[in-house]
């Protein structure tokens, strides 16, 4: 769950949630000297940041933006990390949809941590973080796996009747971990820690 030790990969794509033509509402300089900024999350550990796109380009809400090394189409630079609560209203509106849209574009992840998940301490298991998921559903989950790996989230929810929709269960397990920096334990995000010179 935690990759303590390991170098934290960067986010190759991010997913925009609001653009900014007129920079960060809560920035207090004057608008002449603030940049149009956009508020995406990761695609991958589902970071929070403030992006700065090239000039003249609008990305669209929603969409998927390369910001790995090399050529960027429509982002010059990845400003800062933020927190949930630096998100704005539409940002945080948008958030759910965006991440369901990243959970489908990456079902495979979830699939195998449905088949894999294990048991965090002999009275918690992963699954039972879930939100939805109680005891009951944990272990129908676990014994219709040993029968043979799930092989999509649909399958899921079709051998286990009461997982009606895993992928929102996901989604609001990830937004769980982005609104508390103290979580106990993450099994999708990584902890916030950003850097005092911002």
């Amino acid at each position: 769950m935690n990759t303590k030790g390991k170098k934290a990969e960067r986010e190759e794509y991010a997913w925009v949630l609001d653009y900014l033509p007129y920079g960060n509402p809560n920035d207090p300089r004057p608008t002449y000297q603030k940049i149009p900024l956009v508020q995406a999350v990761g695609d991958s550990k589902f970071v929070l940041m403030e992006l700065v796109p090239k000039d003249k380009v609008t990305p669209q809400i929603q969409s998927r933006v390369y910001i790995g090394e090399g050529d960027r189409e429509e982002i010059d630079h990845v400003k800062h990390r933020i927190h949930y609560h630096d998100l704005t209203s539409g940002a945080q509106l948008e958030l759910p949809y965006v991440l369901e849209q990243s959970v489908k574009h990456h079902e495979e992840r979830f699939v195998k941590f449905f088949n894999e998940a294990h048991p965090i301490t002999t009275r918690q298991h992963m699954l039972e973080l879930l939100p939805g998921i109680g005891k009951k559903l944990m272990w129908a989950i676990i014994d219709e796996r040993k029968k043979g790996e799930f092989k999509s989230l649909e399958e899921l929810h079709e051998r286990v009747g009461g997982v009606h929709t895993p992928q929102k269960a996901i989604v609001n397990r990830i937004i769980e971990e982005l609104k508390d920096d103290n979580i106990k334990y993450r099994l999708f995000t990584r902890p916030h820690r950003r850097p005092h010179n911002e």
